[in-house]
């Protein structure tokens, strides 16, 4: 059965943040804004001695184990301050954390208050909640008497959701208020459902989606969120290919973008010999350009998560690039083709790393990107959900293993290589009818079963796998 019924929108799966990571970054931070909103209330209400008035934070499981490496502890400064993921400023970025750090106060809901991160927030890795492996705990003190305690989970994509009475809701901003009481024309929440509303509506997969988002927004709303997202993909695209230097963390990776842009130039202007791979270069580099300003803290689009953010906008770069007669509205087909398969994934599955490794993450990713590209090649329902069974099927069992907790070792790689495993993707199913043995929703089920399966320290926490087995220096 479905874990997640609530239909998800274009907004739901390709929002505008910051990185390393949707799971540890920006779900903490959205978490760490929430507590604070509702703090405000309680300062309103309450009769406080503000010298003693204080926040400690838990950080349970996979939050605990990789806190440091994903600036989980930075975000939720950020977020108790009041910014939110898509527009915090760099500075803030940069400074606050170190700010607080040497003042041990912070301003909350306009209230200065006690918070030494070094002290109070608290990493907890060893201590597993029962309601999800991203599980965080604020509490804000008067002196010694709690006056708030909220539980968090960070569930994958940036999604957030608040525990309440042993259930977990939606913080309101994920909980797609605009679709409450709006029946959409065309519901789906299987690969098989797709294709069979695709063939009663005798429409397209983009079409399909189009109509179920335009129940709630016009037309014209839809298409600036749609180029929005993709105008923030190609500005990070562009912002990587001039990145330098070494990647913060302590790990001396070195950023590779900036240096394959300029070779990769110099060889077109040498009038070398056409070499029927370049393609793959650039869409190798444009990958590479996005997950590199992911791991350096800067603005990504979670895609459908930060460490998966370089994928898709690698296939829509190529496309963009490379295929004759794209344009804008075929990015917009490209991206709504691309949430149907998200939503397929989220709702039966898992996006999230710490719950099902990374064929959660980049696994689902190249199956959206492979799905929008099958979408805007021309393909139809049917190969378009088997671009995607493809992309998903050959990501099964790909564990979440970064070295030092830091979204570098494997992970800007393992997105070049899953942004042409896309593009293959989608060829391959242009090449058939359609009709194919494994379905899409066959492999969705098998990676959630996967994901079971493994072992934990395969998932998000740096206790296994290339994490263990490659030294930190």
């Amino acid at each position: 059965m479905p874990r997640d019924v609530r239909p998800l929108s274009v907004t739901d799966l390709f929002s505008i943040g910051i990185g390393p990571s949707s799971s540890h970054t920006v779900g903490p931070m959205k978490a760490a804004g929430a507590f604070a909103r509702e703090l405000r209330e309680v300062f309103a209400g309450c009769v406080l001695h503000p010298e003693a008035v204080r926040i400690h934070v838990e950080l349970f499981g996979s939050l605990g184990a990789t806190g440091r490496g994903h600036a989980t502890d930075r975000a939720v400064v950020w977020g108790l301050a009041g910014y939110r993921p898509r527009t915090v400023p760099a500075d803030v970025v940069s400074h606050l954390y170190d700010d607080v750090a040497a003042s041990g106060r912070l301003d909350v809901a306009g209230l200065e208050v006690g918070l030494v991160p070094q002290r109070d927030i608290e990493l907890l890795p060893q201590v597993r909640r029962p309601e999800h492996v991203n599980t965080l705990a604020l509490t804000a003190y008067d002196g010694e008497r709690a006056v708030l305690q909220r539980t968090y989970c960070s569930v994958g994509g940036g999604f957030v959701t608040q525990v309440r009475d042993g259930a977990q809701v939606p913080l309101e901003e994920d909980s797609n208020w605009e679709y409450q009481g709006r029946a959409v024309p065309h519901p789906f929440t299987t690969g098989a459902q797709l294709i069979a509303a695709c063939k009663s509506a005798g429409v397209s997969v983009s079409e399909l989606v189009r109509a179920n988002e335009e129940t709630f927004r016009p037309r014209q709303e839809l298409d600036g969120e749609l180029d929005a997202v993709w105008e923030a993909m190609d500005a990070c695209i562009d912002s990587g290919l001039q990145g330098e230097g070494t990647l913060p963390g302590g790990l001396g990776v070195p950023r590779r973008a900036g240096k394959l842009h300029r070779e990769l130039l110099e060889r077109a202007g040498a009038g070398f010999a056409p070499d029927p791979l370049e393609a793959m270069d650039w869409v190798n580099l444009f990958a590479l350009a996005v997950n590199e300003e992911n791991a350096s803290g800067h603005r990504v689009v979670t895609a459908p998560t930060n460490g998966a953010a370089g994928v898709i906008p690698a296939v829509l770069r190529y496309y963009m690039s490379f295929v004759a007669g794209a344009d804008s509205e075929g990015v917009r087909r490209f991206l709504l083709a691309a949430t149907a398969v998200g939503t397929i994934i989220k709702t039966n599955a898992s996006i999230a790393g710490a719950e099902v490794g990374c064929q959660g993450e980049v696994g689902s990713a190249s199956a959206m990107a492979a799905a929008g590209l099958a979408e805007v090649l021309g393909g139809s329902p049917e190969q378009v959900e088997n671009a995607a069974e493809i992309a998903m099927e050959h990501n099964l069992g790909l564990t979440c293993d970064p070295i030092g907790g830091l979204v570098q070792i494997p992970c800007i790689e393992r997105n070049a290589v899953a942004a042409v495993k896309a593009i293959n993707a989608a060829r391959l199913s242009l090449w058939g009818d359609g009709r194919h043995r494994v379905s899409l929703d066959a492999v969705v089920e098998t990676m959630r079963q996967t994901g079971l399966d493994m072992n934990r320290k395969y998932k998000e926490t740096a206790e296994g796998g290339l994490a263990v087995n490659v030294v930190e220096c």
